[in-house]
């Protein structure tokens, strides 16, 4: 017996090569790009250990969690750290990126986070790559959640190592991610003797075995099925329009917020400036004496499908994610998403309006 997912052809080099330019089409970047056979955190930890290490001095934005957990690799890399955490209800700004070159002219290695599902906030990644291009430091960005949501432009912004996963908006597989990277940047693994070699987090490996080696034999058996799905998603993408579908993300978002404030009940978005709010997903917090985990659940049980969370760790008491994204952005999704959520906040005895809610949507996405 056959099946679709079985019995396929192995995915040859020249495929692989091939989805790797769409990926670089997608980012407008003349970078070379590698495609890594696994989800996100592989680039994202591996970019990190090959150009971090003793002699490092690195900026570590935290808007969110991830930010900690690059804070965290660089030290392991032997890297001084310079953290600059701002409220995850913001986004860090440029001035505050030029006060810390002020503060620290060491400093050769900054690492970002565009977007930040987790918090729901993104970061103004072109002005702030003005600044690092001016001081000479590499520029690394997570794009994870921001890319297919909002713009991402490694080339124009100046950016380094540039990490993107298909996951979220790109509304394709988690398997597979892929980085970018600029010449600059592998002239600085290759300087960085503690780089890894010879390792599943070695981009080196990945140059010399493949880019340039003339991308002609694979390192390894490729994940086949998770690079057809990247494939696809990309071909869907280009099918639609980059420029469509962050519009579609874009409106989501703002019909989000809208929704929410006019649904009443307490309910509000946590990042206060709609211009710091990310397309990917918008975070809400709840009122006084409701639990959001709670009322997530409560949410949930009517409609599993919905894409609602709770925020993570400590912030599961405060706040909701609303992750429209993907085949999420759209209109049903936002509406039956504060549907759920304001019957969940009747059932507390909180007053809502879902009628005013259900019109705001409606008027934000004409």
């Amino acid at each position: 017996m056959t099946h679709p997912f079985l019995d396929l052809a192995p995915l040859s080099a020249a495929h692989f090569a091939s989805i790797e330019d769409r990926v670089a089409r997608l980012l407008g970047t003349e970078q070379d790009v590698v495609i890594m056979q696994g989800e996100a955190l592989l680039p994202l930890e591996g970019a990190i250990r090959s150009t971090a290490g003793p002699g490092t001095t690195a900026l570590n934005v935290i808007t969110g969690p991830y930010g900690q957990t690059f804070g965290n690799w660089l030290r392991d890399c032997g890297a001084e750290v310079i953290d600059l955490a701002v409220p995850f209800h913001t986004a860090v700004t440029a001035d505050q990126i030029r006060e810390a070159f002020a503060e620290h002219p060491e400093i050769d290695f900054v690492s970002l986070v565009h977007a930040e599902a987790a918090t729901g906030n993104t970061n103004p990644v072109a002005e702030i790559g003005e600044i690092v291009r001016e001081h000479g430091a590499v520029f690394y960005l997570d794009a994870v959640a921001s890319i297919g949501a909002e713009p991402v432009l490694p080339d124009a912004w100046g950016v380094d190592l540039c990490v993107i996963g298909a996951q979220k908006a790109m509304g394709g597989p988690a398997g597979v991610s892929a980085v970018s990277v600029s010449a600059r940047a592998w002239a600085r693994m290759t300087a960085n003797p503690r780089a890894p070699r010879r390792s599943y987090l070695s981009l080196l490996d990945w140059k010399d075995r493949w880019i340039d080696a003339g991308r002609t034999t694979l390192l390894h058996a490729p994940a086949q099925l998770e690079m057809l799905a990247l494939e696809a998603c990309v071909e869907r993408i280009e099918s639609e329009g980059l420029d469509v579908l962050t519009h579609r993300h874009a409106t989501a978002a703002a019909a989000t917020r809208a929704g929410a404030t006019a649904l009443g009940g307490g309910l509000e978005p946590y990042v206060h400036e709609a211009s710091e709010a990310a397309p990917v997903a918008t975070t809400l917090r709840t009122p006084p004496g409701v639990v959001a985990s709670e009322l997530v659940a409560r949410a949930l049980s009517a409609d599993p499908a919905l894409p609602l969370a709770a925020g993570g760790g400590a912030l599961a008491k405060e706040m909701i994610r609303v992750n429209h994204y993907g085949v999420d952005a759209t209109v049903g999704a936002v509406q039956s998403s504060l549907a759920a959520l304001g019957a969940a906040l009747a059932e507390q005895g909180v007053s809502v309006d879902p009628e005013g809610a259900r019109s705001a949507v409606e008027n934000a996405w004409r």
